[in-house]
């Protein structure tokens, strides 16, 4: 038994040393490092990835650098209620909007969606209707303002007031066409769309862009009609799709979690010792006063 074990210590001790004298010995960049197959041959059915570069931000966005945080009640639970304990939450980067969606930004979505799939059509029957906010939540007995039910969404003087009124399921549906418009966008801007190539949903009955299908089965897009709209070097030469390991594409949207929001909100970006209180800091912004003259960012 003490043999068996000695064996199976050596046996992973020079595993770890070949695995390390491997990684010095790295393969050309015209050579793959775990088959040792020539890459970017005719032959070859294997490709060299491309180096990878910083992720493009997104139309709003704003770079949210992650870290650790506490998240739930440091004071005092006078109530005694033990809902809210105290816990040690890590958070990975991500992309957050600057502001909250704003009315005129959930009217471009309305906007899409009434042109692509008019409410005129019985076949698009109910799509538009679907999307619309609730704007009788301006009658609730909290917040009773019969004038906002009317202009609220609408009227230019609120276009930049947040949008209200919204369901869970519509805020995912305007994540989504939020992403399949920036992608759309990207495509034309890195040469594998046509230019204007986004604005022929609108013109006629073509199925709009979706950056799933998309990625799924290029040649299905549009409906089908992706041949009319991907861009060509030369005529009759075969179009291009963007992959995902292009980097062109950006992430889904989505709605950010409960601990990405509340890490987002205080705003953890200089964590001192002088300026935490029992592992969380004192104020939302930089340095430990209650004023300063700087602006402060994420």
């Amino acid at each position: 038994m003490m043999h068996t074990r000695r064996a199976v210590f050596l046996a992973a001790t020079c595993s770890a040393l070949l695995a390390l004298g491997s990684c010095k010995n790295s393969a050309s960049k015209n050579e793959s490092r775990a088959t040792g197959w020539s890459l970017n041959d005719k032959n070859s059915p294997l490709s060299h990835p491309k180096s990878s570069q910083a992720q493009k931000t997104g139309p709003g966005l704003v770079f949210v650098e992650g870290g650790s945080f506490v998240k739930g009640r440091v004071q005092d639970d006078i109530m005694r209620d033990w809902n809210n304990t105290p816990t040690q939450q890590h958070v990975q980067s991500f992309y957050m909007d600057e502001t909250e969606v704003t009315n005129s930004m959930y009217l471009e979505f309305l906007e899409y969606i009434k042109a692509v799939y008019p409410p005129s059509n019985p076949k698009y029957d109910g799509i538009y209707q679907s999307a619309l906010p609730d704007t009788l939540v301006w009658r609730n007995r909290l917040s009773y303002n019969e004038d906002l039910v009317e202009n609220y969404l609408r009227h230019p003087a609120f276009a930049d007031f947040p949008v209200v009124g919204v369901s869970w399921l519509q805020a995912q549906r305007f994540a989504q066409w939020r992403t399949n418009r920036v992608n759309e966008l990207l495509l034309e801007e890195n040469g594998f769309l046509e230019k204007d190539a986004r604005f022929k949903p609108l013109e006629n009955e073509m199925v709009a862009f979706d950056t799933e299908a998309y990625l799924k089965n290029p040649n299905a897009a549009y409906g089908g009609a992706i041949d009319s709209l991907a861009r060509r070097a030369s005529r009759d030469t075969i179009p291009s799709f963007a992959k995902l390991s292009d980097g062109v594409l950006l992430p889904a949207y989505r709605l950010p979690t409960e601990t990405e929001w509340e890490y987002a909100a205080q705003a953890p970006g200089s964590q001192r010792e002088f300026n935490n209180y029992k592992g969380r800091k004192k104020f939302p912004w930089e340095g430990n006063q209650t004023r300063d003259t700087d602006r402060r960012v994420l």
